[in-house]
């Protein structure tokens, strides 16, 4: 599906082909260690991120998961730009909806220290979740 350079062809015919193809070159370009960084901070499985990354799986990139892997990824101007047009070829309502997801701010809460990596990332992810829900509720109410 790569040319040469490791551009995409200009005949990929399938947008979702085209920014897991994006994805996963980005990946491969990165340090050791990022494909699980990245499963950790969606908190998902290792398996997920190369599901999300190979063209020969069907499943979809969440539309929430996208800010999380341009931070983790680091992703330049172009590849993000040459991403998302991708992806919003392939679903131009979720892009919408993760855009709109965009104009949010950050608030930063003390927590306790459960003693393990483990339990404090299930803590992080729970409080990530909960937050989300109550966000996408409240965003369905403005609809």
């Amino acid at each position: 599906m790569l040319d040469s350079e490791g551009e995409l062809p200009p005949d990929c015919p399938n947008p979702v082909d085209q920014y897991k193809i994006l994805l996963r070159r980005i990946l491969e370009n990165r340090p050791s260690g990022t494909r699980l960084r990245l499963a950790q901070a969606l908190g998902k499985n290792r398996s997920f991120v190369s599901q999300i990354s190979n063209p020969a799986y069907a499943t979809p990139i969440p539309a929430p998961h996208l800010k999380v892997i341009f931070e983790i990824c680091h992703f330049s101007p172009d590849q993000r730009r040459a991403f998302l047009e991708a992806y919003g070829r392939a679903h131009p309502r979720r892009l919408a909806r993760a855009q709109a997801r965009a104009q949010m701010r950050r608030l930063t809460l003390p927590l306790p220290d459960l003693g393990s990596v483990s339990r404090n990332e299930q803590l992080d992810r729970l409080l990530i979740n909960f937050v989300e829900g109550v966000v996408g509720l409240i965003q369905d109410h403005k609809r």
